[in-house]
């Protein structure tokens, strides 16, 4: 494996009970790469993202973090491994402020080093929220509660709450889904320049190509279970087999992409 690669995944393979969900998937990401994940429902792109997070066990193949053999590892083991995710719905809890939602996840990401009994208001704890808050432009909302937040700003909080521990690699499920047009751009300028800044590796699967085409710098295209496109969005929005399986026939290159894609959320 490159020294430089954070994930790398070989002969990915998961059926249910004969049903082939995935099969010979094969990916290289990069230390501070941003990848999207793009396919039409049930193409394999939600299994995917499960097998590299630890929620669902593959049939057949490797799975490496950072060097490391994590095939099968559970959930909240790669979580402290330094490989998080974020839902298509936000995990916040919604009766909590925000200040209040950060310092739950900043004890949790830090309950191998400070016991999880230890004062939820510790300065430590604050400070390290304060600074969150900060990055993530949430500050004004401090002690908002989160129902009473705008989707947009929900799903920010949510992303934060995901990266308290500075993982090298983040997986995003559609997180600009049930944003407004108004609030998308602002929200994945502010998400992708944080995890920059922190060098993390993202990976998201999302179906709105105006998305896609401004923040990632690879495309995966997932059809029918297996990876048919791996390039550039420059190049796979142009590739035969990504306009006919996954943008839909009747649509160019690039052109209609969005609406294409919002009937094939997976």
């Amino acid at each position: 494996m490159s020294s430089t690669s954070v994930l790398r995944v070989r002969d990915l393979h998961k059926s249910f009970a004969g049903i082939v969900a995935a099969n010979n998937i094969n990916v290289d990401v990069a230390d501070g790469e941003v990848v999207g994940i793009i396919g039409a429902n049930g193409a394999g792109k939600t299994v995917f993202v499960n097998m590299v997070t630890g929620y669902l066990k593959p049939t057949n193949g490797l799975i490496e973090f950072a060097g490391r053999d994590i095939t099968g590892i559970k959930p909240r083991v790669a979580t402290n491994m330094g490989v998080c995710r974020s839902f298509q719905i936000s995990q916040v809890f919604m009766t909590m402020t925000v200040l209040e939602n950060l310092l739950i996840a900043v004890s949790l990401a830090n309950q191998e080093k400070r016991s999880l009994l230890s004062p939820l208001l510790s300065d430590d704890r604050i400070d390290e929220c304060e600074q969150i808050m900060s990055r993530y432009n949430l500050t004004e909302h401090r002690d908002k509660v989160a129902s009473t937040l705008s989707q947009g700003v929900r799903k920010l909080l949510d992303i934060a709450m995901a990266v308290v521990s500075n993982p090298k690699l983040l997986l995003l499920d559609e997180p600009t889904s049930g944003v407004s047009s108004d609030e998308k751009f602002g929200l994945m300028d502010l998400v992708v320049n944080a995890l920059k800044e922190q060098g993390t590796a993202v990976l998201f699967v999302e179906h709105d190509m105006e998305i896609v085409q401004r923040y990632v710098d690879r495309i995966l295209a997932f059809y029918q279970g297996e990876i048919i496109c791996d390039a550039t969005p420059d190049v796979a929005l142009q590739d035969p087999k990504v306009i006919e399986y996954v943008l839909g026939e009747g649509h160019g290159p690039v052109a209609g992409t969005v609406q294409a894609l919002e009937t094939g959320r997976a």
